[in-house]
């Protein structure tokens, strides 16, 4: 892997190269995540969405208001318990809890797209939607067959 400098804020106010000596004062993490309060039970893995400023329920592609993905649950908890929600990067789970969750046998499959799942609240599908009335949401990419590139998009109403 290449090393490489990074652009900063300069002194003048226009962007330059970091400079040898200088260093960053910032964090750098792989994922993002928030912790909210769970609305229900959920599956390491469940797609959610935020139902009020402090909770998440179960996301589905089923109508709009359920369909405003956030992330994926990173554990297992019970209804109002407090759950982290990867929101980026690239989550990891088992092959059987991959299975659980997609429908699908043996994991993820590579480069293969998966989409939030109209029939089943807080699950995906490598099936996008296509009946009308229902939401268009893209969830990630698989990576292997036990991690997903996490690549929400917004959702598009059929």
């Amino acid at each position: 892997m290449a090393l490489r400098k990074p652009l900063v804020m300069g002194s003048s106010g226009l962007p330059q190269q970091l400079q040898a000596g200088d260093t960053l004062d910032a964090t750098v993490a792989e994922v993002d995540v928030i912790t909210r309060t769970s609305a229900q039970a959920l599956i390491a893995g469940n797609v959610v969405y935020a139902s009020s400023a402090t909770e998440v329920d179960k996301a589905r592609a089923n109508a709009v208001g359920t369909s405003k993905v956030i992330g994926f649950a990173k554990t297992a908890v019970g209804a109002a318990a407090s759950v982290v929600v990867q929101t980026s990067g690239v989550i990891a789970l088992t092959t059987g809890e991959w299975d659980a969750l997609f429908g699908t046998t043996g994991g993820l499959t590579f480069n293969t797209l998966y989409f939030l799942d109209p029939a089943t609240a807080g699950l995906g599908t490598v099936t996008p939607p296509t009946t009308v009335g229902q939401t268009v949401v893209l969830l990630g990419t698989g990576l292997s067959t036990t991690e997903l590139l996490i690549a929400i998009e917004p959702y598009i109403l059929l």
